[in-house]
């Protein structure tokens, strides 16, 4: 079962699709009932991908490396070397079970949400989610190229179909920003292979092997590492999204609908710094150490700027969603400290940041659901009609400015670490102080919009008929609460998982430095031999 088991997690929901394609529509009038079975079809089985991936982080092995592997052939014609090789290590092992919690999560908070094309939309959750779970287990080339270009189609739909007003906007922004990083960094693949291939006398588009060959003997110049390096990032920097290419980000969050939101903050965002960890890192060393402090730059102006921007929005989903520009610039930071706690943050940031922003657009949408409006100026003084609303929501609050205890200050408390302490980044006490500030402005725009939405008076007469949260809405938030309190204080088991493929990544890039390193030294030391040879004769002569 090792070998299948995640072939059984990406198949699960694609079952769910030809379930929903048997049961039928339901748009009609008077299928109220044949609603209702298509949202459990569809609930059942994303809680049912949900169990079986469970199995993975227990019968995982901390001591790392590629596990429950199934590695065959694919398309054999021509040579071409393409496997279905699935696996997954410490980088991946947490993000498919993000994947994985956040889908059933997000189908019970719009549970009342969707009225039409009911089956449609369901559908394209559950494609959503076999794209994501395969690009985070996909070890070749061609197949996590495949997954990534499959995430999209279902998620434009989501956001043209049932998004709002500026819906066909937002959708066609959000595709052509993806579309022109994926065909760049399908010209890398194909380069990347043809060179390995070229270099080694096997064609194969196998993540690993040519892992493996960079680090035995680099096949690639330092021409052709920078090259190939940017056509990796730009699609991944696009997909963060990274300062300066998030304009397709507020666009996409405000017209998406609360499910689309909640999965594309909580698990789209993340591919892009999975792929740097996956790709740029091991593969382009050189030029990942080249193009660091170039990267951590933006990445601060990213953190800055973004929380800056959040702190004068009118509308809550924009707020949040220029929040994710801030708390995502951390998350790029201490993937370019090159250390291990820069490293082991990031990935925990992922996680974080994948929590408790979803959790805020669910709570966003909650709102809308009742009021019908998203700016900050209608509401006030909901904490005395919406108690366990306003209790909940405060928990999230806290837990996105990083307090103390909750999961969001482990994150960001490794990456400021890992950045001051990185031996190879220009700049780094700077960045990290930089950085720092960031915190201190989300604690400002969160918490006073947190005062203005639920403190104070009820100004509008509308606020005073608005029910409180029901049992639907409170199991939804239900797991999220539990998970910041639980990765806040207790990380161990988190961390443990991860800790030796980040260790790797770091040991790859350090080894690309160790040569360059050895070579400095021995220059100045045949300078430093040189000068004391002529210093010798100088004297020498002097004394004669």
């Amino acid at each position: 079962m090792d070998n299948y088991l995640l072939t059984i997690i990406l198949a699960l929901p694609i079952a769910g699709v030809a379930a929903l394609l048997v049961l039928g529509r339901g748009d009609h009038e008077g299928a109220l009932e044949r609603k209702t079975l298509l949202k459990w079809t569809a609930l059942l089985f994303a809680l049912a991908t949900f169990a079986v991936s469970l199995a993975l982080p227990i019968m995982f092995d901390s001591a790392g490396g590629l596990q429950f592997q199934t590695n065959v052939p694919w398309i054999t014609a021509f040579k071409l070397g393409v496997h279905y090789h699935v696996a997954i290590d410490g980088l991946s092992l947490w993000l498919v079970l993000l994947t994985t919690l956040l889908t059933p999560v997000a189908l019970i908070s719009s549970w009342n949400s969707i009225h039409h094309r009911l089956r449609e939309f369901l559908i394209s959750m559950l494609a959503l989610e076999t794209g994501m779970i395969g690009v985070f287990v996909a070890m070749d080339m061609f197949v996590f190229y495949l997954f990534w270009e499959v995430m999209l189609v279902p998620m434009y739909f989501l956001i043209g179909v049932w998004g709002g007003e500026r819906r066909i906007y937002a959708a066609i922004k959000f595709v052509i920003y993806t579309v022109v990083g994926s065909l760049v960094m399908l010209a890398g693949i194909i380069a990347l292979y043809y060179l390995h291939g070229q270099a080694t006398g096997n064609f194969t588009f196998d993540i690993e092997t040519i892992t493996k060959a960079m680090q035995a003997r680099p096949f690639l110049s330092s021409v052709e590492q920078d090259w190939l390096f940017w056509a990796f990032a730009l699609a991944f920097l696009i997909k963060v999204p990274l300062f300066p290419f998030h304009t397709w980000l507020p666009d996409a969050h405000v017209e998406a609908p609360t499910a689309g939101s909640v999965i594309l903050a909580g698990v789209l965002l993340k591919m892009g710094t999975y792929g740097l960890m996956r790709f740029n890192l091991p593969i382009f060393p050189e030029a990942s150490q080249h193009y660091a402090a170039l990267i951590s730059a933006l990445a601060v102006v990213g953190i800055i700027y973004g929380a800056l921007v959040a702190m004068v929005q009118p509308d809550l989903k924009k707020l949040v969603a220029y929040s994710s520009v801030s708390h995502l610039g951390f998350v790029v930071l201490g993937i370019f400290s090159f250390t291990d706690q820069g490293l082991q943050g990031a990935l925990y940031q992922m996680l974080n940041h994948g929590i408790s922003t979803g959790a805020l657009f669910m709570i966003v949408g909650m709102i809308y659901d009742r009021r019908h409006t998203r700016l900050i100026a209608e509401f006030g003084g909901l904490a005395n009609v919406m108690p366990v609303f306003s209790a909940l929501f405060l928990v999230v609050t806290l837990s996105s400015i990083a307090l103390p205890l909750m999961n969001g200050f482990v994150g960001e408390f490794l990456v400021l670490v890992g950045t001051f302490t990185s031996p190879t980044l220009p700049s780094a006490r700077l960045f990290t102080a930089l950085a720092a500030t960031g915190m201190i402005l989300s604690a400002v725009y969160m918490l006073w919009m947190y005062q203005r939405v639920i403190m104070g008076e009820t100004r509008n007469e509308e606020n005073l008929k608005l029910a409180d949260l029901n049992v639907r809405e409170r199991l939804a938030l239900a797991p999220i609460i539990v998970l910041i309190f639980l990765m806040g204080i207790y990380p161990g088991p988190f961390l443990s998982r991860s800790d030796a493929a980040t260790r790797a990544i770091r040991a790859r890039v350090n080894h690309a430095q160790a040569p360059a390193r050895a070579n400095e030294a021995g220059e100045q030391g045949s300078r430093g031999a040189g000068e004391q040879g002529s210093s010798h004769a100088s004297r020498t002569g002097m004394k004669k």
